[in-house]
């Protein structure tokens, strides 16, 4: 039987998806955690046939400012999982999307308990197209991939898009989506 893309996307995205990584941690000086400033906060995050990911803390709690800290990483995969989404369902619209940048932000709360979590994340990204696209055609393809991004979807903090549109040989104009 030959299955279409649609139908064979379909089926793919019918079945659970595992995800497998290794942390290892990297910082032993040589007397363990036997103090607080006697160990390195550093790590190799891994996964199978994949270069490692050189990972440590925030600096502002003894990390390695080299090294990415896992807000970093949190930031970044809503960032990436949306823009994927986002450059999918352009594709499948005839949109053709010549560049995409986003500068995301997020911000964590530290507690006088010493706990902390997000309060939220900002996508902020520049999207050039061609001068017939529309900006509401846009912040609709930035709607839709929000509610399609796993990670966004799965987070229990806001995260917002502030989505700038660039038609090739225009300026630069601002679209503020509230997702």
């Amino acid at each position: 039987m030959n299955k279409t893309p649609e139908v064979t996307e379909q089926v793919l995205m019918a079945r659970n998806h595992n995800y497998k990584t290794v942390v290892r941690w990297t910082g032993n000086t040589g007397v363990g955690t036997a103090g607080y400033r006697s160990y390195e906060r550093s790590f190799e995050l891994s996964s199978a046939a994949k270069p490692p990911v050189a990972g440590s803390s925030d600096p502002a709690f003894r990390g390695d400012p080299k090294r990415w800290n896992p807000e970093e990483l949190l930031v970044g995969a809503i960032s990436a999982c949306h823009q994927l989404w986002f450059l999918h369902l352009c594709s499948e619209a005839g949109i053709a999307v010549e560049e995409y940048v986003d500068t995301a932000e997020g911000t964590m709360e530290a507690n006088a308990d010493g706990t902390a979590r997000f309060s939220g994340v900002t996508l902020r990204p520049r999207v050039t197209v061609q001068p017939h696209v529309t900006e509401a055609l846009l912040a609709s393809m930035h709607e839709s991939a929000h509610a399609r991004c796993v990670i966004a979807q799965s987070v229990t903090f806001n995260v917002g898009c502030e989505g700038v549109t660039v038609h090739q040989g225009s300026a630069e104009r601002e679209t503020l989506l509230a997702l």
